[in-house]
């Protein structure tokens, strides 16, 4: 496990590069979205990959790996939506916006230990395909979790869920990494 947790790591500063450049070039400009719209902008990319998968077409240039990147960036967001609530300011500093996605992203991390030492690093040998399902999977549980107001009978929050889209994410994003094809 010690080769997933630095592949890991490797991803998640790749990911918090980006997200730092965007907040110091757009501020924090995505505080205006709900988590309901940071769940359709999550589902976006993760329907393009899917297309991207099925059809090996693609028209627009930015490539599959940029769209988990994606994914991972706006679930943390999503993340830290639900933790400040709407009623916090829109605009944060960029070290404060940067100090936020970090513990979100190591309380995902952490999660990520414990599944993979229950699962037995079974991720290693899907297909990345079944991973953009997943990811696919989880978006349409959320989303009516969220038609639901949140309410659930026994299900995990929709923060749970998020936190399974960052780390499926970083499997496939890893697996790329390693050769195997989207």
């Amino acid at each position: 496990m010690a080769d997933t947790n630095q592949q890991y790591d490797a991803v998640a500063r790749e990911c918090e590069e980006l997200f730092f450049k965007k907040t110091k070039d757009y501020g924090t400009a995505w505080r205006i979205l709900r988590t309901s719209s940071l769940t359709d902008q999550i589902f976006i990319k993760a329907k393009r990959i899917r297309t991207l998968q099925e059809t090996r077409e693609n028209k627009v240039g930015e490539g599959i790996e940029g769209e988990f990147i994606g994914i991972i960036n706006y679930a943390i967001m999503a993340l830290i939506q639900l933790e400040l609530g709407e009623d916090a300011p829109l605009e944060m500093d960029a070290e404060t916006t940067l100090a936020n996605y970090r513990k979100h992203r190591q309380a995902t991390r952490e999660l990520m230990q414990k599944k993979n030492h229950d699962y037995g690093e079974a991720w290693r040998e899907m297909r990345i395909s079944s991973l953009t399902d997943l990811i696919l999977m989880k978006l349409l549980r959320i989303k009516q979790i969220e038609d639901n107001q949140g309410n659930t009978l026994v299900s995990e929050g929709v923060d749970a869920n998020y936190q399974d889209i960052i780390n499926y994410a970083a499997f496939a994003l890893i697996l790329m990494g390693e050769g195997v094809k989207p």
